[in-house]
């Protein structure tokens, strides 16, 4: 993944907010050295950020859509309090098996529940609500995820979806790729969607920060 941000202003930014726990340093460093397409983890920076997002909501219920080796799904876990839960879909074995190995070593761990499956299936037999949903799957189906999420999520809650910058491929009109198309209309939807308000964030590649807007009576 192409670097947005200077990798010095990165680390300044890591080194100055919540510390990874030894956990999930020992996750990644296995995913870094052992899994192709390492470069999909969230990594400590963005891994702070969704356990802050976790905690402002107060969250007690996380789905994910897109769990590779878990990292984020144990960031979530780390945030939510002892009768917290995190539902994780997930398609690979592989990446799913790393995930456990590391889940068992945390007293977090058993808040996680692996779906193995396609999400969107996996979504359609869940009932809401869920205070955050975080989307970090594949691009194609954005579009239906969110579609989804909006149905799932709490009055209160809130959608973040990843790589909506996609290395800054989302500049590029007309898209070169059907990835690329498939994230410019995620945030052209999600822009012109009235029922919520949103703030794309800069932060690695990218995520959308995405609520409802209150009902007035």
């Amino acid at each position: 993944m192409k670097t947005l941000v200077a990798p010095e202003i990165e680390a300044y930014a890591q080194a100055h907010s919540m510390a990874e726990s030894g956990v999930a340093r020992a996750l990644r460093e296995e995913t870094q050295r052992t899994m192709e397409y390492a470069q999909m983890l969230v990594g400590p920076l963005e891994g702070a950020f969704l356990k802050m997002m976790a905690q402002l909501v107060g969250a007690t219920r996380v789905l994910e859509i897109g769990m590779f080796t878990g990292y984020s799904a144990l960031c979530f876990a780390e945030a939510l309090p002892d009768d917290g839960r995190v539902i994780t879909c997930e398609i690979d074995e592989l990446s799913a098996a790393l995930g456990r190995k590391h889940f068992a070593n945390s007293s977090h761990g058993k808040k996680i529940e692996i779906r193995l499956g396609p999400a969107l299936e996996t979504m359609g037999e869940l009932s809401g609500p869920f205070d955050v949903i975080f989307i970090d799957a594949d691009k194609m189906n954005y579009l239906n995820y969110y579609r989804r999420a909006i149905d799932l999520l709490a009055p209160t809650g809130v959608i973040l979806i990843d790589n909506v910058l996609w290395d800054g491929e989302v500049l590029k009109q007309p898209a070169h790729d059907e990835k690329t198309a498939a994230i410019q209309e995620l945030n052209r939807t999600v822009a012109a969607d009235s029922g919520v308000t949103a703030v794309l964030v800069t932060i690695r590649d990218g995520v959308l920060v995405i609520r409802k807007k209150a009902v007035v009576s």
